[in-house]
């Protein structure tokens, strides 16, 4: 069935004539990469998915593993439909073997990228709200317009992230910014530590900061770390740099328990140093318990390094330990 005339125009054909449940599909080029959206039951039985039911699990293949030497470079969009509503918006790569369940299955043909966005963001955007489904429908739309080769996704994004727009429709459209769109959506994101005014919505900035490959992804955490204005934005920034790791985000955490003007940030310092890789972070807790002047950050260090189970840290209690008048 030909969208040629307009997506819209044919989804709402359906849609009106559509009681009993369905499923509506159509293709859209994919952004490059190794993006595998399907289900996997176990890496050897399973290539596909059960579209109905409960699990929607995994279909077995009986045909020969096959080698790809490129990534897919289409997206499956399909929308359950049923009582003239959607119900579902799930995504797919086109060499995911699908099983409707014996339902109607509507495949729409001459799709233009810009009208899958524009139909997937009227879901982003109207879906927002308290009920459970609205922001399943959200979630699942967000995500969708992320995967699309196309222009229109990257201005679909940074229209969700306008400060006018709900934190949470922000949140989930930063994760995907992070997660999907390169160079842009990394520099999208850089504006909104600096512009975003809820610390709420930035603490989800920094994670998304951590799901992106640009090499000046830890650069902005650091950055963030040291100058949000929020305390409890710093801290989150802290931790997601140790799980980073490298000597930059080390030297930027022990920053943090030098010059944090907050008790509690550098209490969260400490935490992300406990989190370093024990070469990396031992002697810099051995450091902070030895020597630094607040009581309450060498306690919390003491206590991580506590749970360190270290031979260092166990030394470093004993030379305490000889020390203290008896």
């Amino acid at each position: 069935r030909s969208a040629a005339g307009g997506l819209e125009r044919e989804f709402r054909s359906l849609l009106s004539g559509q009681a009993e449940p369905a499923w509506l599909g159509y293709g859209a080029p994919m952004i490059p990469g190794e993006h595998n959206m399907c289900c996997y039951e176990s890496a050897h039985c399973c290539s596909g998915c059960q579209l109905e039911g409960k699990q929607s699990g995994g279909i077995q293949s009986g045909k020969g593993e096959r080698v790809r030497l490129e990534g897919p470079r289409y997206l499956f969009v399909l929308l359950r439909l049923e009582q003239k509503r959607v119900e579902k918006i799930r995504t797919f790569t086109e060499d995911c073997e699908l099983d409707a369940g014996g339902l109607p299955f509507f495949w729409l043909t001459d799709v233009r990228p810009s009208e899958s966005i524009a139909l997937l963001s009227s879901f982003a955007t109207a879906a927002e709200g308290d009920a459970k489904e609205g922001r399943r429908l959200a979630d699942s739309a967000v995500a969708a317009i992320a995967f699309h080769n196309d222009a229109a996704a990257d201005r679909a994004l940074e229209g969700f992230i306008a400060a006018t727009q709900p934190e949470s429709l922000r949140e989930r459209a930063s994760f995907w910014l992070g997660n999907a769109r390169g160079r842009r959506g990394y520099e999208v994101l850089r504006r909104m530590l600096r512009e975003d005014p809820s610390p709420k919505v930035r603490e989800k900035v920094v994670f998304a900061l951590t799901q992106s490959r640009e090499p000046e992804a830890v650069a902005a955490i650091i950055e963030t770390a040291r100058n949000d204005a929020s305390a409890h934005v710093r801290g989150q920034a802290l931790f997601w740099l140790a799980q980073k790791a490298g000597a930059k985000a080390a030297d930027a955490i022990t920053d943090a328990i030098d010059r944090d003007p907050e008790t509690e940030v550098k209490k969260k310092a400490v935490f992300a140093l406990s989190q370093l890789p024990a070469d990396e972070g031992v002697p810099k807790l051995i450091q902070v318990a030895r020597s630094n002047r607040n009581p309450e950050v060498r306690k919390q260090a003491i206590f991580w390094l506590g749970q360190s189970r270290d031979p260092r840290a166990l030394a470093f209690f004993e030379e305490v330990l000889l020390r203290s008048p008896r």
